[in-house]
């Protein structure tokens, strides 16, 4: 086992120095391309999705779905073809699905299988099956759906399949769009009305494409940041033509390196700006990154835009709280960020972090402090002291407990790096942007693997 650990070692090897330029297209968004396959496969029709994300990921939803019985065809250079079954068409699979580290699959797929006729298991990885799901086994079962999970909640999965499901009428206690998508897809099996309340804005890519794929979602403006999302259970989904923009949390690693390195600039195409999505460019520019926005338009239901971002002298900032769900998957490369501003950063109400691929707060904490940084790792986020401009941040090997964010967020580092950063266990990221290593050398950052 040793041996083969060391063989999937994948170990990113950044020098010091450069900066970034040119024009890129990041890959396609994951959130949306995990929502294509499964509305894709319950629609009646055929669906066409353009600009999928190839990673490992996405995969495991589409190759679960080929695994109950549904016809899928691809991915062909981003274009995957559904034939879909309808909302009771899936069959039961010959075994458990495995979900690898994808969370948004162990969180979304409860909810729309414990509407199926048969049982399924779900199960992962070890990271994945470390993560928290009673977050969604709990509410599931308010509902009416028997599901198993391990006597620490976590999974393996069981779930028990031909029960009645009812609407609830439900509070998120934290915001998060994993859960809040689960439900809502559970709802549709679900007798009655079922509507989510959640306390702080979170992604609405479900709630857009549910619309798309003509489910009336019905969303309301609850003031002070609250906001409700509910449907009517009974309902059908009609196939529809899905593309999928340039994810914005991939394009994060790019925003923030040339923000931080002397005379980049860089324009990033096609990236998806749902106001749900875009709190890294709402912090950035906060802590005084030059970005803008062109060719603003909407595709298939969603607001993408062309970002252009050149380097800027940024500064610390004490992160709003309300910006934070707006861009929990960013942070990793917003510290980064913050190590390179002048003065001191602050995040608050970001406990989340610590229940990710890892402990976000914790293993950023720890690499940054490798490279000289002053970070000081809270329940709930960090205190980062930034070294401003024109300093440089040490050199040295981190971890990046094989999670990808991590991974390339301690890559973007090295552009203000006195020395080599190497960063090990970077497998996984190819779970979200495979196509990294080759974009970065493109776009100008020194790394290799």
């Amino acid at each position: 086992m040793e041996d083969l650990n060391i063989i999937n070692n994948i170990i990113f090897t950044v020098e010091a120095g450069g900066t970034l330029n040119g024009t890129l297209r990041v890959p396609g968004d994951k959130s949306i391309s995990h929502r294509s396959i499964m509305l894709g496969s319950l629609a009646e029709g055929v669906t066409e999705v353009t600009g999928f994300l190839e990673g490992d990921d996405a995969l495991a939803t589409l190759q679960a779905f080929r695994d109950m019985g549904v016809d899928i065809e691809g991915p062909d250079n981003g274009r995957v073809v559904i034939h879909g079954v309808g909302m009771k068409g899936l069959k039961t699979p010959k075994e458990a699905l495995d979900m690898g580290n994808s969370g948004t699959s162990m969180r979304l797929l409860p909810g729309l299988l414990c509407g199926q006729n048969f049982n399924t298991v779900l199960g992962g990885d070890a990271s994945l099956s470390g993560r928290p799901m009673r977050r969604v086994t709990e509410p599931l079962a308010d509902m009416g759906a028997v599901i198993g999970t391990t006597e620490t909640g976590t999974a393996p999965l069981s779930i028990c399949g031909d029960q009645p499901l009812h609407a609830i009428d439900f509070t998120l206690p934290v915001a998060s769009a994993q859960v809040k998508s689960c439900l809502l897809l559970a709802g549709m099996y679900a007798k009655g009305r079922t509507c989510i309340t959640e306390p702080a804005p979170t992604r609405d890519h479900t709630e857009r494409m549910l619309t798309g794929f003509g489910y009336p979602v019905e969303r309301v403006s609850l003031g002070n940041g609250r906001a409700s999302a509910s449907l009517e259970g009974g309902g059908k989904l009609t196939a529809a033509k899905v593309e999928v923009p340039a994810d914005i949390s991939s394009a994060a690693f790019f925003m923030v390196g040339a923000s931080i390195s002397e005379g980049a600039d860089i324009v990033l195409e096609h990236v998806g700006v749902n106001p749900t999505r875009t709190g890294v460019i709402n912090i950035l520019r906060e802590m005084g990154a030059d970005i803008t926005l062109s060719n603003e338009r909407e595709v298939g239901g969603e607001p993408v835009a062309d970002i252009r971002v050149r380097s800027a002298q940024l500064h610390g900032i004490n992160i709003p709280e309300d910006q934070v769900p707006l861009a929990i998957d960013e942070f990793p490369v917003l510290f980064v960020a913050a190590a390179c501003a002048e003065g001191e950063t602050v995040l608050t109400g970001a406990k989340e972090l610590r229940v990710k691929e890892s402990d976000r707060i914790q293993v950023m904490a720890d690499g940054l402090k490798i490279l000289g940084v002053d970070a000081q790792p809270t329940e709930d986020g960090m205190v980062i002291q930034g070294g401003g401009a024109g300093s440089q941040l040490g050199s040295g090997q981190v971890e990046s407990h094989d999670d990808h964010r991590i991974a390339m967020a301690f890559s973007m580092a090295a552009l203000r790096a006195s020395g080599p950063i190497v960063i090990n266990n970077c497998a996984n990221v190819n779970t979200s942007f495979p196509s990294f290593v080759e974009l970065a050398q493109g776009a100008g950052l020194k790394i290799t693997c």
